[in-house]
């Protein structure tokens, strides 16, 4: 196992932001920035050996200091939508900037995507990490208290990448953080998703409104364009859905226990062989086709557009906290948050 670090400019504030590159004896290597607390890279060797890139981003740091749509980023405070930027706990109203329409969407105007993290390496026998953490004040984007939040990224030498957090508050708050990755697994650029085969564990999902709002209720995929519970192309029915957009409810196997890894997702790409497999601890995992891609010219000049990609985020329900029937997504003082997410890739 091999990690390097480098500086590679600096952000809006003027602070310096470092590059990680991890890289295993397989070919499998990942890079993270510390602005957004950012998974850049990750090449994959396909059933030949050949190393391609297979997440979709930029060149340089000016890509992701600019507006873009979060890739690789660490979202917080609360990933995917919260209705109207609203919602009460314990008594009191709070507000949340909206940013998208008359809605909140992953953590607003400026959440942890868009913030410097401060970090670490490490190494530990066959695995290697990267501990990222950020202090998000009281009021900030209008979310109450003070949240300590720390992400870790590590890579094995069994082809394996965890995301984990771990996060405290000094008051109640919501709390939803997930990693924004946009996969292709045929290579970033070189052609549209709709070919990969993904299979999900979930047996229900949540129905959302034309604002992507979920509904409340919580559907079965049974007979749906949503069932993936065997494997299906996605190109199969994109057509008549428009792309998705949705949250899956990761089948619990009879647990709802926030340390038990349940597996989530597997996708894989028949042309190159590459593939991975999706665990996590989390309820929830969007399934995203990349709906809203239009003319983003990305990594290598490389032309991203609609269907390019597919973005699979672990986790808790979007709007829960105005949901009484979806899982606690609430953070109080003397708690701490843990989730984690493994990604295990094959060819």
């Amino acid at each position: 196992m091999e990690v390097s670090q480098r500086c590679i400019g600096k952000s809006f504030e003027g602070e310096e932001v470092e590059e990680f590159s991890i890289r295993n004896s397989h070919g499998l290597a990942i890079r993270v920035i510390t602005f957004g607390g950012t998974l850049v890279s990750v090449t994959a060797p396909d059933r030949d050996g050949v190393c391609d890139e297979i997440t979709l981003g930029f060149d340089e740091l000016s890509g992701y200091l600019g507006k873009h749509p979060y890739f690789g980023a660490t979202i917080g405070r609360y990933a995917n939508r919260i209705a109207h930027g609203r919602f009460r706990l314990d008594g009191k109203e709070y507000e949340l900037f909206c940013n998208k329409g008359a809605h909140h969407l992953h953590g607003g105007r400026r959440g942890f995507d868009h913030v410097t993290w401060k970090a670490s390496s490490w190494q530990r026998s066959n695995r290697v990490g990267v501990d990222l953490s950020y202090v998000s004040p009281d009021g900030e984007e209008g979310y109450p208290g003070s949240l300590s939040v720390r992400t870790t990224y590590a890579l094995d030498e069994g082809d394996e990448l965890e995301i984990s957090y771990e996060a405290t508050a000094d008051r109640a708050t919501p709390v939803n953080l997930t990693n924004h990755t946009y996969w292709n697994l045929g290579g970033a650029g070189t052609g549209d998703i709709t070919g990969h085969l993904v299979t999900l564990s979930a047996d229900q999902y949540l129905p959302v409104d034309s604002d992507i709002i979920p509904t409340g209720e919580i559907a079965s995929v049974a007979g749906t364009t949503f069932d993936f519970r065997s494997e299906k192309r996605i190109g199969n029915e994109l057509d008549s859905t428009g792309g998705y957009d949705h949250c899956f409810v990761i089948r619990a196997n009879g647990t709802r226990d926030a340390t038990t890894m349940r597996l989530a997702a597997r996708v894989r790409d028949p042309v190159t062989g590459r593939g991975m497999e999706i665990s996590t601890t989390q309820p929830g995992i969007q399934f995203y086709t990349g709906n809203g891609l239009a003319g983003i010219i990305g990594r290598g000049g490389r032309l991203f557009s609609r269907y390019t990609a597919l973005c699979l985020e672990t986790e808790g329900f979007p709007d829960a906290v105005n949901r009484l029937g979806f899982p606690n997504q609430i953070l109080r003082p003397g708690e701490r948050y843990r989730q984690s997410t493994h990604i295990r890739f094959f060819r």
